[in-house]
């Protein structure tokens, strides 16, 4: 079992900047895949960015390609997730999630085994 947990979501004008935080705690943080999705009000999940177990592969969605960035720290079993030039169209609840094994692609909501409760990222024009 993994249990995450998110933080650092707020309200921030159009241009600005968050950073989001993932803590994981139960099982070995070091050996699994994290990836980050978002949903806003009536629009379904969607991938946001993802990163393999050693930091050593990033994946992006094309339309925060640029301006967020994954990372993690092993060490403190966290990822993180650096939102900059924020936009409008990127406020969403935003979800860190965790593969317990490698299915091959980061990009299927589905293929991941455990998720947080989401942390709210609200950007205004």
């Amino acid at each position: 079992q993994v249990q995450l947990v998110e933080s650092g979501g707020g309200l921030v004008q159009g241009g600005g900047s968050l950073r989001l935080s993932c803590a994981a705690s139960g099982r070995t943080f070091s050996n699994i895949h994290m990836g980050w999705f978002r949903q806003a009000p009536g629009k379904e999940r969607e991938f946001v960015a993802a990163i393999s177990w050693n930091a050593g592969n990033t994946y992006y969605a094309d339309s925060v390609k640029g301006r967020f960035t994954i990372s993690r720290d092993n060490a403190k079993n966290t990822v993180y997730l650096q939102l900059n030039n924020l936009k409008p169209e990127d406020t969403a609840v935003y979800s860190c999630a965790a593969q317990s094994r490698w299915r091959g692609s980061p990009y299927p909501a589905q293929w991941y085994d455990y998720w947080g409760q989401g942390t709210q990222v609200t950007v205004s024009s």
